[in-house]
């Protein structure tokens, strides 16, 4: 498990081409059997009551009384509903997006850090999708909340280069990994920037899609991308343990 920005040596042997870490594995195979149940176990009722138990609904706060289980499944359905999905386009989606920016975060701050990362950015995302839909009674399901999180997180520092220095006893270079990208920075960052400005306003012209292309718009729930990708941005620091070479002594 890696805390200190660092990947993993390798220890002798052929490693694998492509292997994800422990944690992204075990969230992807929860959330792909979660849906393997709601197309082959659950009757389309069954999986209606389902989403209702366990996405999340703003109008749980409005009206209650109209909503399955009333208030209580606020305390569990902002976490819950990144778990679940619409259909198989929509699974496929976001499981590829999570173990591309899930991996690198696992990687560099363990796997407790993603996942923590991924469930407190879904409640980001939900909180954001409460503030600007605060009526809707349609059930918000899905982990992209999550996988924006984990997407701001790894913008700061995936694009950086490796830094290396130079170990002021031994002389051995030693690879202190990728820096984080300050915040002020980060707009001003070639690709970094260039990836956070384009991601922000592909997400933020979804609302208007319906004045250019007509029709109901896309339901795409954008409000929970942006709360989970800025949630990302910031919280990131708090994971952040780099290796800090010895000082050398000034007498030599």
């Amino acid at each position: 498990m890696q805390t200190d920005g660092r990947e993993a040596p390798e220890h002798g042997g052929s490693q694998p081409v492509f292997l994800l870490p422990t944690a992204v594995t075990v969230l992807v195979g929860l959330i792909v059997a979660i849906h393997l149940a709601s197309v082959f176990v659950f009757s389309e009722r069954a999986y209606g009551r389902f989403v209702d138990w366990f996405g999340f609904i703003p109008a749980r706060l409005t009206a209650p009384e109209l909503v399955p289980g009333g208030l209580a499944p606020m305390l569990w359905t902002p976490f819950t509903y990144a778990l679940l999905h619409g259909g198989w386009e929509h699974l496929i989606f976001n499981v590829a997006w999570l173990a591309i920016f899930g991996t690198p975060v696992a990687r560099r701050y363990g796997g407790r850090a993603m996942l923590i990362v991924f469930f407190v950015g879904s409640l980001a995302g939900a909180m954001a999708y409460l503030a600007l839909a605060w009526t809707s009674p349609i059930p918000l399901i899905g982990a992209s909340g999550g996988i924006a999180a984990l997407t701001g997180a790894a913008v700061r520092f995936v694009f950086q280069p490796v830094e290396v220095a130079r170990h002021p006893e031994t002389g051995e270079i030693v690879v202190l990994g990728r820096r984080l990208l300050p915040l002020r920075q980060l707009l001003r960052d070639g690709r970094a920037g260039l990836f956070s400005f384009f991601w922000l306003v592909l997400n933020g012209i979804v609302p208007l899609m319906p004045a250019f292309f007509g029709g109901p718009g896309v339901q795409i729930a954008w409000q929970a991308h942006i709360g989970g990708f800025v949630f990302g941005l910031l919280v990131v620091p708090l994971f952040e343990r780099r290796p800090q070479l010895p000082a050398q002594d000034p007498d030599g």
